[in-house]
């Protein structure tokens, strides 16, 4: 096995382990099968066991499908989340479908009126406001499609401040600053007065949502959540308004520079039980995505080519950044194994790699198609399979598939 490591020069980081189910559907699929994606769903669901476990009753886990919609892995987190929050009228209709009657919270930005109005007919309980226009857009078509029965529940998004520490430890910043996500403090007033003076008589402001960075530890999460209630409960108070929830968004560390590390949920969820004990009565909800999915994926792929260019080794695989685009896009190398596979079933010679750590490229035409820096695996071979880890979120379904008509990955779900 062999693993990824963010220079070609410092010592090699331990290998991720790859489960039984992978290793063996990696080295049984035919060549000509990959490159593929590979889901263990057992895994899936006992990582996503463990999380619910670890959150107070108080706290509801709702999933960010963006993350990873197949149906299989919605229809695996199911039974363990209290809903599934989209942020798209495509998604909406995609989850409503992988599984229904389940709760979904509407969100994101840039929310149009045919979306809206297709949310108000599915009868989605919960909106998450991103601006003014958003709120009086919603509040006319709340009016003209739902003149009865209970009325929508809003969460206004709002663009709050970031402790210096969370500012600075983001991988991802939604807030802090001009940014096109949620309101601007200075608007709460206004968007407040909106909720509670009957302007808007079919809507109902249940709390606020606030996702304002990714890639945050626990303690910097548990310290941007304080301060998002705190922040809560003060505008509340003002308007003499109950506060019934406060979303804290999601964006919890994946460390792909170390794919055995992990969230310290356990931690995390006993900082939230001290919040919401300090808050009778407050219901939190958080929105993972990233966070539960990513361990469960891997693309596996072949070597095609081993070949040296200025003292430095590189091998060539099935596929590349066009079907897993997160290595390009956050500036990382993808974590990897090496599967040895001993057959070479061609007449020509078998090339291989003459040094200890090889770069790993895609099939695309652009020499930004890297999926991992300084692999260590000497004695690569073509015909070796490479499976890349942490691959089971924003990995496929963010990437851009048809660049060079190359063909699409196979998709495998595994335990399920």
């Amino acid at each position: 096995m062999s693993h990824c490591p963010a220079d070609t020069t410092g010592p090699a980081v331990a290998a991720p382990a790859v489960t039984a189910p992978v290793r063996e559907r990696a080295l049984s699929l035919p060549a000509e099968e990959l490159p593929a994606y590979l889901y263990d769903l057992g895994a899936l669901r006992e990582h996503a066991a463990a999380v619910r476990g670890a959150l107070p009753e108080r706290v509801e886990l709702y999933y960010a499908a963006k993350a990873n919609p197949e149906p299989e892995i919605l229809t695996a987190l199911s039974p363990y989340v209290d809903g599934f929050e989209v942020s798209s009228g495509g998604e909406l209709a995609h989850v409503a479908r992988a599984v229904p009657e389940r709760p979904q919270a509407f969100g994101g930005p840039g929310k149009t009126p045919a979306e809206t109005a297709a949310a108000l007919a599915a009868g989605v309980p919960r909106f998450h406001v991103e601006s003014a226009h958003e709120l009086r857009m919603l509040a006319a078509l709340a009016a003209e499609r739902r003149a009865s029965g209970p009325p929508v529940d809003v969460l206004p998004r709002f663009n709050l401040p970031l402790s210096d520490g969370a500012l600075h430890t983001s991988a991802l910043s939604m807030g802090g600053g001009p940014t096109p996500f949620g309101l601007d403090p200075s608007e709460a007033g206004e968007v407040m007065r909106c909720l509670t003076d009957g302007s808007c008589p079919r809507l109902r402001v249940r709390g606020i949502h606030a996702h304002l960075a990714s890639g945050l530890g626990a303690a910097d999460q548990l310290a941007v959540a304080g301060s998002v209630v705190g922040w809560a409960v003060r505008l509340f108070e003002r308007h003499g308004v109950p506060l019934h929830e406060v979303n804290v968004g999601g964006g919890m560390a994946v460390d792909y520079a170390d794919p055995a590390a992990r969230f310290d949920w356990a931690g995390y969820g006993a900082g939230l039980a001290r919040l919401v004990a300090d808050h009778p009565g407050l219901r939190l909800r958080i929105e993972p995505g990233r966070a539960l999915t990513a361990y469960c994926g891997w693309y596996a792929t072949e070597v095609l080519d081993v070949k040296r260019s200025h003292g430095e080794d590189f091998a060539v695989v099935r596929g590349g950044t066009h079907h897993l685009r997160t290595p390009a896009t956050k500036g990382h190398d993808q974590p990897c194994a090496v599967l040895p596979v001993d057959r070479w079933p061609h007449r020509w010679p078998r090339p291989a790699a003459r040094g200890d750590r090889v770069t790993v490229a895609g099939q695309l035409c652009t020499p930004k198609d890297v999926l991992a820096r300084g692999v260590r695996a000497p004695g690569l071979r073509a015909g070796d399979r490479v499976v890349f880890a942490l691959a089971g979120a924003y990995a496929w379904n963010i990437s851009h598939h048809d660049f060079l008509m190359h063909p699409r990955p196979g998709f495998h779900f595994l335990g399920g």
